[in-house]
């Protein structure tokens, strides 16, 4: 049960190509944002469609492999936990981000 206290499962499209990083003890780090989509009707019977971005991280191996596999558009499947942080920016400013750091990721379709 422990596995369930932080654990998101998301299924949608990459908004953009990874942006793989490696630093300087090879280590590696992919980031990248998916799209998530959610239809209901409003009163009016009309469909709405609700679009979410989420930020996802990606570390070692697997973040090499998003990087070779993995471009804008495809249909993804992750599971990770969810992380919330903050960071100041270079004017000063405090900023919130909230991440999925992604344990596995699965390709089941792409644009094309």
């Amino acid at each position: 049960m422990n596995s369930l206290k932080n654990s998101v499962r998301l299924v949608g499209a990459l908004g953009m190509d990874p942006e793989v990083k490696t630093f300087d003890t090879n280590k590696k780090l992919a980031k990248l944002s998916l799209a998530t989509n959610d239809s209901y009707k409003n009163d009016k019977g009309e469909k709405i469609t609700d679009t979410q971005w989420h930020n996802l991280v990606i570390w070692g191996a697997q973040a090499q492999i998003a990087g070779e596999l993995l471009k804008k558009g495809d249909e993804i499947v992750v599971e990770g936990r969810l992380s919330n942080r903050s960071y100041v920016d270079k004017d000063g400013n405090k900023k919130y981000i909230s991440e999925i750091i992604v344990n596995e990721f699965l390709k089941v379709g792409s644009r094309n």
